[in-house]
């Protein structure tokens, strides 16, 4: 089976793919767009993307092509610890570095300690926290460093020369399992966390209580809602729709009458599965 995931190698995302999937063959994608489209057109039966982490929050682009493609469902969530270290060319040292690479989210979930420790060196945004140490790697010449983990420094030969400088130690991904098989996913030598169903939720004309009235549907069945996120429609200014989770186990008959409700009020909902919740290992 080929499963796509956000690359290059060594990216927290392969670190998800190999454990959910291990023994298969893994596809890298430059980007996540490109990891739905390998699903989208059949190149990979399923992908890993990044969907949210504790202290940056959705990871928005994710969250835009779920809706942009309803073919695609949900499989499974994983949820890793993340530890991000700051790595230079081993035949450099920390005292020339003049820029520092990683994704967006890498250096934003280690502002305060490159602000305290490295505060006039200039910070790049780049696709990946492993493409930032491929780069470092592969251009000893250059005066730069890379946030990434402990994975992409031993695969690409860079030094580690901070440890753990994410700035909160509950750091945490949530990666989610893509297909359009719509199939339940299994793996028993993980840890289950928990299970929820996932939807997108386009409010019917925009009215006074409309939110309210959605939120209503699942408020007197007692469903527990533990995320709900507004994104834009890109449409026009004032303009969203809805990613909900609801806590539990899917039931045909609370469940699936919360949906025809929602669709009584004239809701639009994309349901993405019920699905698991497990632990993986950073």
């Amino acid at each position: 089976m080929k499963i796509a995931f956000l690359g290059p190698h060594a990216s927290f995302t392969q670190l998800a793919a190999t454990q959910l999937f291990p023994g298969e063959e893994l596809l890298p994608q430059a980007n996540i767009l490109d990891c739905f489209n390998a699903v989208q057109s059949g190149e990979a039966e399923k992908a890993v993307v990044p969907l949210e982490n504790s202290i940056e929050g959705t990871v928005s682009m994710t969250l835009d092509y779920l809706y942009k493609t309803p073919s695609i469902k949900i499989e499974a969530e994983g949820v890793m610890p993340i530890a991000h270290h700051l790595m230079i060319h081993p035949e450099n040292t920390v005292d020339e570095v003049e820029k520092i690479y990683s994704h967006p989210q890498a250096l934003a979930q280690s502002f305060h300690f490159l602000d305290t420790q490295y505060k006039e060196i200039t910070r790049q945004d780049f696709s990946s926290t492993a493409a930032a140490a491929k780069y470092v790697s592969e251009n000893r010449d250059l005066k730069i460093a890379a946030v990434a983990n402990q994975f992409a420094a031993n695969l690409y030969g860079l030094k580690i020369v901070n440890r753990n400088i994410q700035d909160f130690e509950q750091n945490h991904t949530r990666f989610i399992v893509i297909s359009k098989d719509h199939t339940k996913y299994h793996n028993d030598s993980l840890e289950v966390l928990g299970e929820k169903s996932g939807m997108l939720i386009n409010l019917p004309e925009d009215h006074a209580g409309g939110l309210h009235q959605v939120l209503s549907v699942f408020a007197w069945r007692k469903m527990n809602l533990s995320k709900i996120e507004s994104r834009t429609l890109k449409t026009g200014l004032g303009n969203y729709f809805f990613f909900i989770n609801v806590v539990g186990k899917w039931d045909e008959v609370l469940h699936g009458n919360a949906l025809l409700e929602l669709k009584s009020i004239n809701a639009e909902v994309d349901f993405l599965g019920n699905y698991k919740e497990f632990l993986l290992e950073s």
